[in-house]
């Protein structure tokens, strides 16, 4: 059993598609040298194919992706091992359930016009501008609930 006074954390670096995860999540992940998941590579066959048709998922569509992220998740805690994963993580209930006594969220934050940036531009891995919508909601939402 690992010594959990010194263990170091499961970062979780969260925010709306198209702020950064990935690129900050790895850049990190490099430096520190720890172990690093793309999140959105645990989605099913069937979730990437619905966002990448415009669809965003309903919560029945993420529970299941959410504990693969969760899984990898305690995976690392219960072996001491230190990691970062990318996982939006917009509600309370799925930061709920992600987690855990050595897992810190790094919430990625930027202007509305640099969520939506990326996606008018470069074009995003899952969300179409209509997805982003939805989740600029959640954030401004995720955002009160922060401040009481």
């Amino acid at each position: 059993m690992p010594d959990t006074s010194a263990q170091q954390p499961v970062l979780v670096i969260m925010g709306v598609a198209g702020c950064g995860k990935s690129t900050v999540a790895a850049l990190l992940a490099g430096q520190l040298g720890w172990d690093f998941q793309e999140g959105d590579d645990l989605h099913s066959a069937e979730n990437v194919e619905k966002m990448a048709s415009g669809q965003p998922l309903t919560d029945d569509d993420r529970w299941p992706w959410l504990d693969a992220v969760a899984s990898w998740i305690r995976e690392h805690d219960l072996a001491g091992i230190p990691g970062i994963v990318t996982c939006s993580s917009l509600k309370r209930a799925y930061r709920d359930r992600l987690g855990g006594p050595h897992v810190v969220f790094v919430y990625l934050a930027g202007g509305v016009m640099g969520f939506f940036r990326p996606c008018l531009i470069l074009g995003i891995k899952f969300s179409p501008c209509r997805i982003k919508c939805s989740k600029h909601e959640i954030i401004i939402k995720l955002i009160a609930e922060s401040l009481g």
